[in-house]
């Protein structure tokens, strides 16, 4: 009888002690997984930050005529440097940003001696490869996010959503209007 009551009671009192605190650290890792994702966006944004000036720099030595385009990229590198991280503004600014740095790579084709310098060609690799890196960490973000999300929306995870509160409030990647659009293909003819 006694071994009866003791089982019952670890059922009462045990039991759920144990679902809340693995609850509770779930919330805490999905919280730390997004501040992870959130940290390899800002990294593969510092290696894109450092890159662009170096290349603006090669490019200007051939391409007197689009100092407007140079201008505009270094005044988007420094707003997109300013907002905080996790924000809709740094998404958006590091959106414009990508859109101009890719108008600008189309604008480097017209320019024959630019596109066969070597260290034109490296630094526009270079640029590409780390494209496809940020690409990769804001997928990761928007996963660890939505991890997030479900856990603390989810009794009794929600219990515990004060612990995410900062993180929550994070928005996620999205893309602009303009990357939205069906490409044609007669604008690069």
């Amino acid at each position: 009888m006694l071994m009866l009551l003791a089982g019952f009671a670890f059922l009462v009192i045990g039991l759920p002690c144990v679902i809340l605190y693995l609850t509770y650290a779930n919330v805490i890792k999905c919280t730390n997984n997004v501040r992870e994702a959130l940290s390899g966006i800002d990294v593969q944004l510092k290696k894109r930050h450092d890159l662009v000036p170096n290349i603006l720099t090669i490019a200007k030595k051939f391409m007197e005529h689009e100092k407007e385009i140079f201008e505009k990229i270094t005044e988007l590198r420094a707003q997109a440097m300013r907002s905080p991280s996790g924000s809709k503004e740094k998404f958006a600014a590091e959106a414009k940003l990508d859109n101009l740095m890719s108008q600008f790579m189309v604008n480097v084709e017209n320019y024959p001696q630019l596109k066969s310098d070597s260290t034109m060609m490296h630094a526009m690799t270079t640029y590409n490869e780390v494209e496809e890196h940020i690409a990769a960490a804001r997928r990761f973000y928007n996963s660890a996010l939505t991890q997030l999300r479900n856990a603390v929306q989810i009794f009794p995870g929600s219990l515990f959503a004060g612990l995410a509160s900062e993180v929550i409030g994070f928005s996620y990647f999205e893309t602009d209007a303009a990357s939205r659009e069906p490409v044609s293909a007669s604008q690069y003819l």
